[in-house]
């Protein structure tokens, strides 16, 4: 009978354990691979190519000190749900034709960025905030050329001759702020839902600097929670955390981001050292489509980015795409 007793009790706190273990919902940390490739015009121009992994803890992983911050911060809520992300990325940038070994000096100089990122957000269910400090390196050391020769090797593409010309070593700091609102929280329409989420948001550092702001609609089955999936900076701003609404959601979405911009080092060249440039412009648009579908904890999503032309001479806008996989766990 003692034995029957110890049974029961220790199989009751087996249960209580495991659910204590397992966060909330709303407090589940994510993981995203992030891809974005201009494959999808079929060029190898401009802005060819960046990749990302990031991580977002849940609001219960938050260290004390990070979610004093966001509450010492202004521009911050003063209540809502502190996470922490970490993310490494490299980005690519080349002229339109990589057989040349020197390219026009009219066309984008070659260029490649690789870095490490922190950041912090807080989510009120009105507004979010997300302030990213990126830490990293332009140039050589940002191992693009090496990248870029084992991508083309592994499709069979020429290799790519010009990166004898690309941008010096130079370390790289930015500083990113973006806050999206739920103006219009999801609403029912004929059984399906439709959200709006505007944005504002700048940069600061030597690679960007700018002011930005947009908007974007999504509308689907079972809206999940969160502002759209993640892109690479500068854009629009989506979240690698996310909720899900049951057990299946799917959604189409749409936005714009417009940018004044003081500064790109991958248009205006090296801070310190001489090294190519072009004569960029001062105001750039992203128009943007996509969709995502969330099975469980489980977000895969495509983009696709219309970009206006970014320096004088450049011969048409850019198109890209983006696929992120994201995971909750």
């Amino acid at each position: 009978m003692k034995l029957k007793y110890g049974i029961y009790l220790g199989t009751a706190i087996l249960l209580t354990t495991a659910a204590q273990a397992t966060p909330p919902e709303s407090e589940r940390p994510a993981f995203t691979i992030l891809f974005e490739n201009d494959i999808i015009s079929n060029t190898d121009r401009d802005y060819t190519n960046g990749v990302q992994l990031a991580y977002t803890t849940g609001p219960h992983d938050a260290l004390g000190w990070v979610v004093d911050t966001a509450r010492f911060l202004p521009f911050f809520a003063s209540t809502g749900e502190v996470r922490t992300s970490y993310a490494l990325g490299q980005n690519m940038y080349t002229p339109k034709d990589t057989q040349l070994l020197n390219p026009p000096l009219t066309e984008r100089p070659y260029a490649g960025f690789l870095y490490g990122a922190i950041g912090l957000m807080e989510d009120n269910g009105r507004r979010l905030d997300q302030l990213q400090l990126q830490l990293g390196v332009i140039g050589p050391l940002s191992l693009a050329k090496e990248a870029q020769i084992w991508a083309h090797g592994l499709v069979h593409d020429p290799k790519p001759q010009g990166w004898a010309t690309q941008l010096r070593n130079e370390p790289a700091v930015e500083l990113i702020y973006e806050r999206s609102y739920k103006l219009i929280p999801p609403q029912s329409i004929f059984g399906l839902y439709v959200d709006l989420e505007p944005h504002i948001g700048g940069a600061v550092g030597n690679v960007y600097d700018y002011a930005n702001a947009g908007a974007m609609m999504r509308f689907g089955f079972n809206l999940p929670g969160g502002y759209g999936p993640m892109r690479i900076e500068p854009g629009l701003p989506g979240s690698n955390f996310f909720e899900p609404t049951g057990g299946f959601s799917a959604y189409v979405f749409a936005g714009v981001d417009g940018r004044a911009l003081a500064r790109n080092i991958f248009l205006d060249g090296n801070t310190w050292q001489t090294s190519r440039s072009v004569v960029k412009k001062n105001l750039v648009g992203d128009l943007t489509i996509g969709a995502a579908v969330i099975f469980r904890h489980v977000r895969l999503a495509f983009t696709h980015v219309y970009r206006t032309k970014e320096y004088s001479t450049q011969t048409s806008p850019d198109q890209f795409g983006a696929v992120s996989l994201s995971f909750r766990f």
